[in-house]
């Protein structure tokens, strides 16, 4: 693959791209761009791997603000060319900070993008400097072992317990991913030069720049220094960069325990999940969360194998699954089903299931899970160097941070263990100690789309609203309830706005929209404990198939990897993806107690056709053929020599699969 060196001596990026691509054309004289697919073959573009997109390696500065220092790193970029007239490039910038764009993101995204974006604009996803394709740092060893730690300064004990985590975190992040040598050239003001430096190439001189969450601040930043080569700028889960550390993370403990409440009011109000619960769902969580602060609970966790080990759940495991999982209105019910499942029986099973994807572990042997679209390493690697957390001596940063934490553990807010995330900047190496914050900055001349959902937790509408109202020319676009990031999620409203002002370069008719949206999505009731609740065999079905879809394992799968969980109940079930189609092997599997299902099945998206075949022992032995199509399912074969043959609609509604664009872990991904 050919590499472009940058080396920022006298000629400008700019120039020496219009002298490398235009042909012998004179320097800044007018002449056609060249196709895209032109100069990405001149730039040695190649296929990214397993993606539509082409692959560009171009090694730039690792110190942009440096030119005597020779040093570089590889960027990778990933193209999309336009499949029509082109209008310009589309460059997304995702969340994170640790997200590697182009692994978790282009090709996925892409896919919910309106046929005009894809069809008039070059589309851009990138791996930030360090993340996947351009460098691969990772530690999930290190981070595996952070993430499991009591994020509590309560007593000094514990404070002393976590200081001593965070910074053998730190250390060993350092050890295990060998980023020594890039640490100190991580932040964002360095890695926007990238970009910069790669539209150059591209001969385009202003372009379309998207950022969700921690791209935002990407986004931002880019503006802030290069707004002349900006047409549009959309931000989507907007982080306010004049907060520093401290206060962005104390309002966003505030958003978390709303969104949580806000959930949990959501419950109380519906009659199945109040059913469920059988008390108020806050008196419930608040209950747990008294418990564990006092001990860890045992959990007799249902593995892959069929057989049953002890695991602890504690305080710190509720806040991680807690804090993950408030991200999207699915997160939430998931969360709040499983807290009905303590509630009503004190099974604490389903909450565990939902740590370990938040964890970014196997449940089966709780070793880290390889993750080539996340980076731990270029997380801390950009918030220390972004956010400077306090000046002086480690053991005096650490304690000033520990006074600014404190009260906000102590206010009595839900979820407020998030406070600590960022502990382990104090120890980080070459992490900075400018706490200075940029003012906010006006982009003037950049026409911008500020897009938040009220029930946001860690981007809140507050820190949204700020941006917009200091920009020069901006619209604000709001959400009812809603997730974090809410471009390409399915909401008209919202799309349609964005899609008019990409394609055809309208803005929104009023400076404030504000489009319907829910907090959670709908509730999906429990499973009965024992089979003689089912009212028929068709039932019995429906809620399995229910479980198997709202199963942590199955709704966080990668579709690729082959699976074997254990079943609520006992037996096992396995799931594989089969060209369109996903597999199922069930044995003994049962999710509720007298109905153990052995047999196959499969679910065929395309035609939204989910079927089992199974022989039923417990309660009553049957032979079943069950199958869904749509909104109606049927049943029949026999069950103790009688014949069975039944239809009817669905008892749970079966939504398509949309799954969240933010990553699950970890818990403070912005």
């Amino acid at each position: 693959m050919r590499r472009i060196i940058f080396y920022l001596l006298a000629i400008t990026a700019s120039a020496l791209a219009l002298a490398f691509f235009f042909d012998g054309s004179a320097v800044g004289a007018a002449s056609p761009r060249h196709s895209t697919r032109e100069i990405l073959a001149r730039l040695g573009g190649a296929p990214c791997p397993d993606s539509e997109f082409t692959c560009v390696t171009v090694t730039a500065p690792l110190d942009h603000f440096n030119p005597a220092d020779p040093r570089t790193l590889d960027v990778v970029f990933a193209v999309l060319p336009a499949t029509g007239t082109r209008k310009g490039m589309f460059v997304t910038a995702t969340g994170g900070p640790g997200s590697a764009g182009i692994g978790c993101c282009a090709d996925y995204y892409t896919s919910f993008f309106a046929r005009g974006i894809t069809e008039h604009f070059d589309i851009v996803f990138f791996d930030q400097r360090g993340i996947g394709l351009s460098g691969g740092l990772t530690c999930p060893t290190a981070a595996a072992i952070w993430y499991r730690q009591n994020w509590r300064g309560d007593t000094a004990a514990r404070w002393k317990k976590l200081r001593n985590a965070a910074q053998r975190f730190a250390d060993d992040c350092d050890t295990e991913s060998g980023a020594s040598p890039y640490l100190k050239f991580l932040g964002t003001k360095q890695a926007v030069e990238d970009l910069d430096a790669f539209r150059a190439l591209m001969g385009d001189d202003k372009f379309w720049l998207y950022g969700e969450s921690y791209g935002t601040q990407y986004a931002q930043t880019y503006a802030n220094a290069h707004a002349a080569h900006l047409t549009g700028m959309i931000l989507d889960g907007t982080v306010d960069l004049t907060l520093d550390g401290m206060p962005y993370y104390a309002n966003a403990v505030q958003s978390f325990n709303d969104t949580l409440v806000a959930a949990l009011d959501t419950c109380e109000a519906n009659a199945s999940c109040a059913a469920d619960f059988g008390m108020d769902p806050r008196k419930a969580y608040d209950q747990l969360a008294a418990q564990l602060r006092a001990q860890r609970r045992r959990v007799a966790f249902p593995l892959g194998t069929g057989k049953r080990v002890t695991r602890g759940f504690g305080f710190g495991d509720l806040e991680s699954v807690g804090v993950g999982e408030m991200y999207g209105e699915s997160g939430r019910m998931l969360f709040v089903r499983a807290l009905a499942a303590y509630a009503r029986s004190g099974d604490l099973v389903p909450l565990t299931r939902l740590l370990y994807p938040n964890l970014g572990v196997d449940e089966q042997t709780l070793q880290p899970i390889p993750d080539d679209t996340w980076s731990d390493v270029i997380y801390y690697g950009v918030e220390c160097q972004d956010y400077g957390y306090f000046s002086g001596d480690v053991d005096t940063s650490a304690t000033n941070f520990f006074n600014g934490a404190r009260p906000v553990e102590d206010s009595g807010l839900r979820l407020a263990s998030l406070i600590w995330g960022d502990l382990p900047c104090v120890y980080w190496r070459d992490s900075s100690s400018d706490a200075t914050r940029p003012p906010h900055w006006r982009a003037p001349g950049v026409p911008t789309l500020v897009l938040n959902a009220l029930a946001d937790p860690i981007t809140p509408i507050n820190s949204a609203r700020a941006v917009y109202e200091n920009l020069d020319d901006a619209y604000l676009i709001t959400q009812r309830g809603g997730p974090h990031v809410i471009f390409g999620r399915g909401v008209k409203c919202v799309d349609n706005l964005v899609n008019a002002f990409l394609i055809s370069d309208i803005v929104p008719p009023q400076r404030e929209t504000e489009c319907p949206g829910q907090v959670t999505s709908a509730y999906v009731p429990l499973a009965p404990l024992a089979a003689r609740e089912f009212a028929s065999p068709l039932q019995a079905l429906q809620s399995a198939e229910t479980e198997i879809y709202y199963l942590p394992e199955f709704w966080y799968w990668d579709y690729a990897t082959p699976t074997r969980v254990g079943c609520a109940d006992r037996g096992t079930l396995q799931f594989r993806a089969q060209g369109d189609l996903i597999k199922f092997d069930l044995k003994d599997c049962a999710f509720t107690n007298g109905f153990e299902m052995t047999g196959t099945g499969y679910y065929d998206s395309a035609h939204d056709r989910f079927w089992l075949q199974v022989k039923v022992a417990g309660a009553q032995t049957c032979q079943l053929k069950y199958e869904r199509v749509g909104d109606t399912s049927s049943v029949k074969g026999a069950c103790a020599g009688a014949r069975v043959r039944l239809a009817g609609a669905n008892v749970v509604p079966i939504p398509t699969q949309v799954q969240e664009k933010i990553p699950v872990r970890p818990a403070k991904t912005r």
